[in-house]
């Protein structure tokens, strides 16, 4: 339990560092949504890569590589999750893009992302 909650932690983490790049780029210099979409989660994507291996997971001692090249084909595929979660709810829905990046960040995080990282990257 201890370790889904620290995932957690790091996720909260990483999920601020990508809102604020997010917002930066849709609300300041007034991207596209889903190209700030994209980048808040590179951000937030490295921010919770060094969280989970150095702190959650306490998977600093392995190999880095493996893990760096683990964690990116999950990421990879939460990034087209989130990015059809967010446009379809959106486009579709209407709802307020930071609305769909919400919903879509904390599913993710719950399930998809937390599943695959303790038993697929830093296991």
């Amino acid at each position: 339990m201890l370790t889904y909650i620290k995932a957690q932690a790091a996720s909260i983490v990483g999920s601020l560092a990508d809102y604020a790049m997010t917002l930066f780029l849709v609300e300041i210099l007034h991207c596209w949504y889903l190209l700030g979409n994209f980048v808040g989660n590179i951000t937030g994507a490295i921010m919770q890569f060094i969280l989970c291996r150095n702190w959650a997971f306490t998977a600093a001692g392995e190999p880095v590589r493996p893990q760096v090249v683990k964690f990116i084909l999950v990421w990879v595929g939460n990034l087209a999750l989130s990015a059809a979660g967010v446009y379809s709810l959106t486009h579709f829905l209407g709802l307020n893009y930071i609305i769909s990046k919400t919903i879509v960040s904390v599913f993710l995080g719950l399930t998809y992302n937390y599943l695959l990282q303790k038993w697929f990257v830093f296991s």
